[in-house]
């Protein structure tokens, strides 16, 4: 068995992404992500790489943008506001077809809102994050060990698909501490034939950019990046189940509604009612196929949130409204106890699974 260290949520994203090839990182603090930014200028001067604290959040995801460009594994950090300056950063990458990690460690909102964790930018993250037509790959951890573990998968995807990938990870998430095992392989980074390393006069200039004045162009541009999107939603979506075969009542949650839940889902078993889960871990793509087969025999589906209610909506779409869907939350900082599911699940199941 591995050997295991006694690691923050925060610090395990930054050594995963070192162990995962990446050398630069530009950032600006902000809680709840600021051990990120920490634990990088800490060590990248140790190993030769780059740390950088930008004059702002535009600063730095442009910084990323370059870094990119060059074919190099390159991370920025930030919390909700910060994200949001970011946003026109990463559409341009989006834009440019670009490969890199963001990590967005949630915090309450909207406006600079509070500290304490949230998980209202959840439109925000699977809807694109800034301006156009496109996606990211969106990655939803539920402990410090898939902290690090989704760190090193979203490196490799972004270089897979040549597209942002992001770790939407709620502030508990940022700030807890558990053991984790850092013994996992990692995929060197592939040779990037399209990166603007300088020709050496022997192939003709890469051009990065997200500029195409030509109507038709762009049309057929976004067209193309749709079809490997399809591709992305084939072949790399993730999620969890917990006692869904016979559940009744599936509970939907992520990151650290999906642990509260799981004590929930226990608790409901030892009193007879026959509750399941399911933990999306890629919040995009979607696992739409989950929830559509759970439809057939459930009688109710509870989304539990730290927000006011966002991934309900996709949660709505899996199921193509054939159970009820309501939803069970928190917002503002503030996260559902086990008790609060627990009641949600035991009202669902006294209303015969219709509320």
């Amino acid at each position: 068995m591995a050997d295991k260290v006694l690691m923050k949520g925060n610090e395990a994203i930054a050594e995963a992404a070192i162990r995962a090839g990446c050398l630069h990182y530009f950032g600006y603090p902000i809680t709840p992500q600021t051990e990120v930014a920490a634990y990088m200028a800490k060590k990248m001067p140790k190993i030769g790489g780059v740390f950088l604290q930008a004059e702002s959040e535009i600063a730095a995801i442009n910084m990323v943008y370059g870094v990119a460009s060059a074919g190099k594994r390159v991370m920025t950090s930030s919390s909700s506001p910060g994200i949001s300056l970011k946003g026109e950063g990463i559409s341009y990458m989006a834009g440019a077809d670009l490969p890199a990690l963001v990590v967005n460690v949630q915090r309450g909102g909207p406006g600079l809102g509070g500290i304490q964790p949230s998980q209202s930018d959840y439109f925000q993250s699977t809807r694109g994050g800034g301006h156009g037509d496109y996606h990211m790959i969106v990655l939803a951890p539920a402990s410090v060990q898939e902290m690090a573990e989704l760190t090193v998968k979203g490196f490799e995807l972004a270089d897979k698909y040549r597209m942002t990938a992001m770790i939407l990870a709620d502030g508990t998430m940022g700030q807890m501490m558990e053991p984790v095992s850092l013994d996992f392989d990692v995929t060197p980074p592939p040779e990037k034939p399209w990166a603007t390393t300088g020709t050496k006069m022997q192939r003709e200039h890469n051009i990065v950019n997200s500029l195409s004045l030509v109507p038709e162009e762009l049309e057929q541009l976004n067209f193309k990046r749709y079809e490997k999107y399809a591709e992305v939603i084939k072949n790399e979506t993730r999620y969890e189940e917990y006692m869904v075969d016979d559940a009744e009542i599936v509970i939907a949650a992520f990151g650290i509604a999906a642990r509260v839940s799981k004590n929930a889902v226990n608790e409901a078993r030892a009193q007879g009612i026959k509750a399941g889960l399911i933990r999306p871990i890629t919040l995009w793509p979607f696992p739409t196929a989950p929830f559509k087969k759970a439809a057939e025999h459930a009688k109710q589906f509870i989304s539990v949130e730290l927000s006011m209610g966002q991934m309900i909506e996709d949660v709505k779409l899996a199921t193509e409204c054939k159970v009820p869907v309501t939803l069970c939350n928190r917002a503002g900082g503030m996260i559902p106890s086990p008790e609060l599911v627990l009641e949600a699940i035991k009202k669902a199941h006294k209303n015969g699974g219709v509320d």
